[in-house]
This record gives C-alpha cells, structure tokens and sequence, in this order.
C-alpha cells in the first residue's frame, strides 16, 4: 500500500519521520516546499509540490494541517480523485465540517476517517500519542495497521466525526485545566509561596495533579514557553468548541471563559509560544 503525508507542521513532520523510519511513507506535500524538501533529505522520502499527484500516487493519505479552512480547501478539490483510497485526517477541526468532507469523499468512492490525536509533540516523537478515530468500521484495522507506527493508542471512537468530538472533549478539559494551573500558580506566587512548593502541590502531592501539571507548571515557573502545543491551536480548539456546543444547544461556560484568557494571551504576543502561557495573563495582570 502506497502512503502519502500532506503537513508538515510540528505534528506531521514526526508524525511522518515515524512512519518513514518503519518504511511505510513513500510521498510527502507541504505548502511550503522547503519544509517538504527538509524532510525528503532528512527521511529519504519523495515530495511533490502538487496536492493532484500526491493523492493519484497513493493509495492511503494522511493529513496533518491547521484548521478547517486549510483542511477543506486541502481535501474538497482533491474528493473526485478519492475513488478507491483511504484519507485519514488528523487535524484536529471542527466535527461538522470534517462530516462533510466525509460525505464528498464518500460520494466519489473514497472513505475517509477522522483521526485526532492526543498528545504533544514530545508523544509524537516517543510514537505514545492517542488517536481517536471516526469513520466506517470496514477499515479500522487498515488504519490501525498503519497509524500503530506513532501511536501507542488507537481507540475507535464510532461513525465519522466521533473521533473529533472525543479529541474536542479532551482539549476543553485540558484547555480549563491549564487556564486554571496558571490562575492557581499566580495566587499562591501572590500569597508569597515559593515556586517549588506550588510545584509539590499543583504536581506532586495535590487533589488535582495530573501528567499536564506536572508538565506545564515548571513551564509556567521558568517562563519557558517553548511550543509543545501552540496557544493558538487551544485558542482554535476553544472556538470550535463554542461552535458545536451552539449547534448542540448545550451551555459551555468554563471553556468560553478559558477562550477569552487564551485570545488575551495571542493579543500579549504568545500565538506561537505553547499554551502554558496563559500564565503571563495573570502575571501581567498581577500587582507584585
């Protein structure tokens, strides 16, 4: 089965190494040649600069892009040529929209699933990410099969766009949870408590500590925002949560507040630092 890789972002790119190193990509595309380019000296693997001949050499195609629009503008024009193939896309999008392009693709006689991932960059390299997948059951294990190369969970999560729902549930969680890390950090640095214990508390020995605090609290400590998970990709994810949340007519009050910390953090300058960074809201917003 011939394999192709379309994204080449933080994600894709060791998304794709590992799928290189198990000889299981045999073609790349990005939107900046260069980075697609980088990857073909580094891994070995061919790249095209042209979506129409990425998809017509594949049999099974992978996507990694940003949002909706990249990923719609991506895959509608490319759904006449989807007879036969499998697209699995790993975006994480709005459920709605990834439905849509499901129903064209299926339409032209492709099948396409939705395959979010939960995990940093750090659990791409170390091949321990999540994916939550949506779609037909007729080729889980195909997909399964393949994705298994970078990811230590694969959990079948029902009929298209279930996978992004699940990945959506998760990212509100965590969206709140680190918004609420950082407003708990700055009370106890404002009460005078040194950094180290409110480590202890929030990451060691708390009620509530978990793998992200101990993950972004000594990010939070050492200012070091290097990008594990953008804050605009949080501040994305928020949105399309506040979407479908509409479009259920259910109420979200606690991840529409986080919202607004995260679009307050992109205005402070941190769109492209990691999302621990709504932190610097409260900090700057301290008197100390």
């Amino acid at each position: 089965m011939r394999i192709g890789l379309a994204g080449l972002g933080v994600m894709g790119y060791r998304i794709g190494a590992n799928l290189a190193k198990a000889g299981k990509l045999d073609l790349v595309y990005n939107r900046t040649t260069s980075k697609a380019e980088q990857f073909s000296k580094e891994y070995g693997v061919k790249y095209t600069t042209d979506p129409k001949e990425l998809i017509n050499s594949v049999d099974f195609l992978i996507t990694m892009l940003s949002d909706d629009n990249a990923v719609s503008s991506f895959l509608m024009p490319l759904a006449q040529y989807s007879k036969g193939k499998i697209i699995v896309d790993m975006s994480t999008i709005s459920p709605s929209t990834s439905i849509a392009i499901a129903k064209e693709v299926m339409k032209n006689g492709g099948i396409m699933y939705d395959a979010p991932v939960i995990g940093t960059s750090i659990f791409a390299e170390q091949k321990k990410l999540t994916v939550l997948l949506g779609g037909p059951e007729t080729h889980v294990n195909t997909v399964t099969d393949i994705l298994k190369e970078t990811a230590s969970t694969i959990l079948y999560m029902g009929p298209n766009g279930m996978g992004l729902y699940a990945k959506l549930v998760n990212n509100l969680m965590v969206g709140v949870y680190v918004a609420a890390l950082a407003e708990a950090y700055n009370f106890g640095i404002s009460a005078g408590l040194k950094p180290e214990d409110i480590y202890k508390v929030l990451a060691l020995y708390g009620s509530a500590k978990s793998p992200t605090s101990e993950l972004k609290v000594p990010k939070m400590m050492n200012s070091d925002y290097s990008t594990q998970f953008a804050t605009k990709h949080m501040r994305k994810d928020l949105e399309i949560i506040t979407k479908e949340t509409q479009n259920l007519r259910v109420i979200n009050p606690l991840s529409s507040l986080a919202l607004q910390l995260y679009r307050i953090a992109e205005s402070l300058g941190y769109s492209e630092a990691d999302y621990s960074a709504v932190f610097e809201v409260y900090k700057k917003s301290s008197k100390r």
